[in-house]
This record gives structure tokens, C-alpha cells and sequence, in this order.
């Protein structure tokens, strides 16, 4: 089983105890920085506070015209219309940049705010002139088309981060996801599935387990990355346990110190204990 990090902090891709480290270069807030050589470099595509705040033509809008930002219930950052080519343009030149540094790069936030998105006049005319009579099916073209283009501009693996709903077809409905096609693509695939506490883990056990027969139909290798910040040790060593069961790869999310101990603690309980004692 191999083991990795996702951070912010460039020192922590050194550390030892990691096989890979993911390395933020563009978060959800929108400020891409430096991308760091001994990592996976990551770029959240098409959530960006940034560049919503700035213009706000480019974030989605459902049929009643609300847009898919941080202010409405259920979103945690702000979305970008994938049919923006200028936009999309903006991120291949981030995503050429990490493949010059590391030719592995991981996309972060690819898809669609939701099922009842996009209704803007750019996306209902661009919808119009694909030829296309299915929106789900033209909302799915755009996301794969565009996570093809990504890989011409990536010469090592190709990580693609999916939201952890393993139903078929929910992904294609809610974000325009076709698995099936993208794994064409896709080197990897990441399910994050966090939890605040992992005080139980059987949910977490069907996730990875259903992941585990969906990656297989599709012959790509996925990852689950559990959340470690100020997640008890115990519990997060179950965590790590239950999804190592699954997945190819275990990561741990943005608290390095807390997944150096959990690694730590699960190797000293695999040696075998030495008994020092002079019996009879």
C-alpha cells in the first residue's frame, strides 16, 4: 500500500513516510502559485473565488438566473462555466506550466455545479449550435473534451479528483462526469471522502468498496484521500485501515503532522512484538 499527502506546505513533500505528495498550485480561492518539482501538482479548474469575484459573467446560472457561488446554500466556493474558452485557456497554461516542472499533474474541481447547470446565454447558444439534442449529453462533451485537451499538455499520469458518488449516472447528471469516457484519459482517479471525525467507518467502507468495483469496470486505479486535520489519531488509523482495503492508494489531506503520526503508529503495530522476559 502506498501512502501520500496533499498540502499547501512544500517542506512536507520531502518527508519520508510519503510515497507521493499533492501539492496545491491553484486552490478554489484562485491564486495559483509556484509549482513545486518533487510533486503532483494540483489545479482546481473550474472553482475559482478569484475569478468570480472579478467577473461575474463567468459564474453559472440555473434556469431562475441564481448563480452557483459560496452565497447559496450547499456551495462551499465559487463555480466557473466550463464553456468559457478563455477561461479554459487560462487553466491549460497553469496545467502546462506543472507538467514542465512534474510531468504527473492532478485536476481538481472538473464538472458542473450542479445538475440544474448552465443556463446563461453563452451556454444556451453554444447549446444550440453543438448539434447536440441532449443538454446532459452536451454538458458531458464539454467536460470531457476538455479533460482530453488537459492531457495533451500532460506527458506523465493525469490524476482526475471525482466527488465520492459511485451510483452510476449520478456523477454524469450532477456534473457532467462520463466516466467511461474520461478514463480513456485518466491515469487515476481520486475520490475524496472526508469526514470531520471518522468516529465510524462503515460508510466509509461501502464508498471505497463500491469505488473498488466501479474503477474496476472502468481499469483505472483510484485513490481515496481521507481528511486529517485535528481527526483523532484512533480513528484516523481505522480510517487509513478500512480504505487501504479498497483503493490503491491512501492520501491524507492537508495536515501532514497528523498523517506522519497515523503512519508512524501503524508501522510499530505491524512489527512483531519482542519479548524480553526470562521466563521459567
Amino acid at each position: 500500500m502506498e501512502y501520500g499527502v496533499v498540502t499547501r506546505n512544500a517542506e512536507e513533500l520531502e518527508w519520508p513516510e510519503f510515497d507521493v505528495g499533492f501539492y496545491e498550485v491553484k486552490s478554489v480561492a484562485g491564486k495559483p502559485s509556484e509549482p513545486e518539482p518533487e510533486a503532483v501538482n494540483m489545479v482546481s479548474c473550474f472553482a475559482d473565488n478569484a475569478a468570480a469575484t472579478g467577473n461575474p459573467d463567468l459564474v453559472p446560472e440555473d434556469p431562475e438566473g441564481r448563480k452557483a457561488t459560496r452565497e447559496r446554500d450547499y456551495f462551499d466556493w465559487d463555480y466557473i462555466d466550463p464553456s468559457v474558452a478563455d477561461y479554459k485557456r487560462g487553466l491549460l497554461d497553469i496545467i502546462e506550466d506543472c507538467a514542465d516542472v512534474n510531468g504527473d499533474v492532478r485536476l481538481d474541481d472538473v464538472g458542473w455545479p450542479r445538475g440544474e447547470f448552465c443556463h446563461c446565454d453563452r451556454c444556451d447558444e453554444a447549446f444550440a449550435d453543438s448539434g447536440f439534442d441532449d443538454r446532459e449529453a452536451w454538458r458531458a462533451e464539454v467536460i470531457t473534451d476538455f479533460v482530453a485537451t488537459a492531457r495533451e499538455h500532460v506527458p506523465g499520469d493525469l490524476y482526475l479528483t471525482v466527488y465520492p458518488d459511485p451510483y452510476p449516472g449520478h456523477l454524469y447528471e450532477r456534473s457532467g462526469l462520463d466516466l467511461d469516457a474520461l478514463a480513456e484519459y485518466v491515469d487515476e482517479f481520486v475520490v475524496p471522502i472526508y469526514d470531520m471525525a471518522y468516529s465510524t467507518t462503515y460508510w466509509l467502507e461501502i464508498l471505497a468498496s463500491a469505488w473498488a468495483d466501479r474503477c474496476e469496470e472502468l481499469d483505472t486505479p483510484f485513490s481515496v484521500e481521507l481528511y486529517a486535520v485535528n481527526v483523532d489519531l484512533d480513528n484516523l488509523t481505522k480510517a487509513v485501515r478500512v480504505a487501504g482495503e479498497y483503493s490503491d492508494r491512501v492520501l491524507f489531506g492537508y495536515d501532514a503532522s497528523q498523517a506522519r503520526a497515523t503512519l508512524r503508529r501503524m508501522d510499530a503495530e505491524s512489527r512483531p512484538g519482542v519479548d524480553h522476559g526470562g521466563g521459567a
